[in-house]
């Protein structure tokens, strides 16, 4: 990296003097930079010619700037070599979450006007039958490994480093999960930079609004690369140095071992994961050493405060925590604040992010009022060929991501639920974040998700349904039990008035459908 670009605040990062893949690679080549999930090490010099490799055939194939290819392909090196191919060629970058049907993915393969699909084997049926329906080239499809109808991507021919004359920053296209109607890819411009100018000019607001440590460290990616978070959170790790650590499967106890084995230094999680880990017997928790955590974040939902506080308890003051979205965001706040803020999800990040709360005719709401959570950033997004959908998140200069919450006075920003899953009860406004914190309080419930149900005389009553930990057995007895549990802890129009016992839908992130359970639920009503 030129001295004369680097500020005060990037030099801590630069690793002998480079910054970024492609630098580092130059320096350290046989610096590890990936471990997948058999325990096999890539290093940078490896990375970077996969990397350049992939780079020289997406140009062979004739994308330019602008174009998207997309990916179905678990968490591997491949996704990840893909991926920055893409950042160099100023390219959009659209993995595809693998849990989708076929049609799911012909719809998004369709809509992303992907000029390119890389898939993996296990993935290969539904992804193949998306291919067929859009009438994707068989020229145009790449698999990891041997594949009918695919080339392999390991039959790519080494080349040399992209051309600087074609070099510019790509991005992710981002599918939302669509809460209602189909998912939209959410497009943010390209920028005419290099991936090392980005990267140096991205570090300072990393470091202000996220409080990312620099120097030597390893990266435990929990979550499928496909979502924005485990995504940037890794990819940056990488990019800044970090060795990255690929879990496909995550459990537990599997996250400890991990931690141990490879002395991880961070990660990103969310707060199912915090509950599963302390679910875990004190023999299995007090097994592994984690000692080498310093930064561990989460986001995604609302965190129970008690399920925080306990997890501070055991790791330290390393647990951060931000609220943002694919479009854009946020808030974050230290431990060492939150714990004197306990609940908040933190303040307007300090470089020009301003949080406002509105109530549905658009007026700004004071300290402690319940409203629509706005964010003013500077940046701007569109959900690609959705006006109507970009329309609606946006109030002049601020946008929505649909969650509810309050400021309290000294603009700490606390969130009670989203309003897409809030029950109207009686004309009463109640958020399942709340009672779903005071269920999973009681030792007996592994998961928990509360939803409204019609009701003739309220509109809507609250239901919770229950997931038991595995040594109980979900009876009457027990769903008295729990009942009472809220008793003193949630006011009587919170409570739930019926309870049943089932597994939950969760997303590969951990985070509670309630769509889904409500869509099953009223299935089963009528």
């Amino acid at each position: 990296m030129d001295a004369k670009l680097v500020s005060d605040e990037v030099r801590p990062f630069l690793i002998d003097g480079a910054l970024g893949l492609w630098e580092i690679a130059d320096v350290q080549p046989d610096r590890v930079a990936l471990i997948d999930v058999d325990g096999n090490k890539m290093s940078y010099g490896e990375l970077r010619e996969w990397t350049d490799a992939i780079s020289a055939e997406l140009l062979r194939q004739g994308l330019t700037a602008g174009d998207t290819i997309a990916t179905v392909i678990g968490n591997m090196p491949a996704a990840v070599a893909i991926q920055l191919a893409t950042s160099q060629l100023g390219i959009y970058y659209t993995p595809v979450n693998w849990h989708l049907t076929a049609p799911e993915i012909e719809y998004i393969l369709g809509d992303s006007e992907a000029k390119m699909l890389f898939v993996s084997s296990e993935y290969a049926d539904t992804a193949t039958a998306a291919a067929d329906a859009v009438g994707l080239p068989m020229d145009k499809r790449f698999a990891v490994g041997a594949l009918p109808g695919y080339r392999d991507i390991a039959e790519i021919p080494d080349a040399g480093p992209v051309d600087s004359s074609v070099r510019r920053l790509g991005q992710r296209m981002l599918y939302t999960s669509g809460t209602t109607g189909r998912p939209k890819g959410v497009r943010k411009p390209t920028v005419d930079t290099t991936p090392e100018l980005a990267l140096a000019a991205s570090i300072p607001p990393l470091t202000r609004r996220m409080s990312w440590p620099a120097g030597p460290g390893v990266h435990l990616c929990v979550a499928p690369l496909y979502h924005a978070a485990p995504n940037g959170f890794g990819l940056n790790a990488l990019q800044l140095g970090q060795t990255l650590v690929l879990m496909h499967k995550w459990t537990p106890e599997d996250c400890l071992r991990l931690i141990e084995r490879y002395q991880v230094t961070a990660t990103h999680m969310v707060p199912t994961m915090f509950h599963r880990l302390l679910a875990l017997p004190d023999e299995v928790r007090d097994k592994y050493d984690h000692s080498s955590l310093n930064y561990v974040v989460h986001a995604a939902a609302p965190c129970p405060v008690h399920e925080k506080q306990a997890m501070i308890d055991w790791w330290g003051p390393v647990i951060y925590e931000y609220y943002a979205s694919t479009e854009g965001g946020g808030t974050s706040v230290r431990p060492e604040a939150w714990l004197q803020h306990p609940g908040t999800v933190g303040r307007g990040w300090d470089d020009g992010v301003e949080v406002e709360i509105h109530d549905e005719q658009g007026n700004l709401l004071p300290a402690g009022e319940i409203g629509t959570v706005y964010i003013r950033s500077g940046e701007t997004f569109s959900y690609y060929k959705d006006p109507d959908k970009t329309a609606a998140a946006w109030r002049g200069d601020v946008f929505t991501m649909g969650d509810m919450g309050y400021l309290d006075e000294d603009g700490w920003l606390f969130l009670a639920d989203r309003r897409s899953d809030m029950i109207l009860s009686g004309g009463v406004n109640i958020y399942p974040a709340e009672i779903e914190s005071v269920l999973l309080e009681h030792p007996a419930v592994e998961d928990a998700g509360v939803v409204g149900l019609p009701d003739p005389d309220w509109g809507n009553r609250v239901h919770a349904v229950v997931q038991p930990v595995a040594s109980v057995t979900g009876d009457d007895a027990l769903a008295k039990e729990i009942l009472d549990h809220c008793n003193g802890k949630l006011a009587a129009y919170k409570r739930p008035r019926t309870l049943e016992f089932r597994e939950l839908p969760r997303t590969a992130t951990g985070k509670l459908s309630h769509s889904a359970l409500r869509k099953t639920l009223l299935d089963e009503l009528s």
